[in-house]
């Protein structure tokens, strides 16, 4: 979650909303992503959807079975989505997101027996730190624009 953060900086350093995710597979992380929606006028371009095209061109193969990703905020609908299609194993989140969070805030997605993948979801690894992120990023543009 550390690398995820520091990948949530880095999105933030391009003016982007700070959310960082990795995946790892076998102990290592294969798959890097913050998000870029924004700078890349992409709006798939979101932390997770970045690290799963990151770690799918490094493994060769686009199901990522037995890998966990960590990401610093709750996957929306659209993150929840393709991180099932590439039947990622676990998903590790910092902080929740109440308004557009799909791992239980607002729906719960991962939980939905009608689907033919089921993730293990897991909330709260270093929510403080990933939440104090968006805090700030959020309060610093309420500032600047008055």
């Amino acid at each position: 979650m550390r690398e995820a953060l520091a990948l949530a900086g880095r999105a933030e350093a391009e003016g982007e909303v700070p959310v960082g995710a990795v995946v790892v597979l076998d102990g290592a992380i294969v798959g890097r992503g913050w998000n870029a929606p924004i700078s890349l006028h992409d709006p798939s371009a979101h932390a997770e959807i970045r690290a799963l095209r990151d770690a799918a061109a490094h493994v060769e193969n686009y199901r990522l079975a037995g890998a966990t990703l960590f990401v610093t905020l709750e996957p929306c609908a659209m993150c929840a989505g393709a991180i099932m299609h590439a039947r990622i194993a676990r998903v590790v989140y910092g902080a929740a997101d109440p308004k557009t969070g799909a791992a239980g805030s607002v729906v719960d997605l991962f939980a939905e027996a009608r689907l033919n993948h089921h993730t293990v979801v897991e909330s709260g690894l270093l929510a403080d730190a990933c939440a104090d992120a968006l805090r700030r990023f959020f309060q610093a543009r309420r500032r600047a624009t008055g």
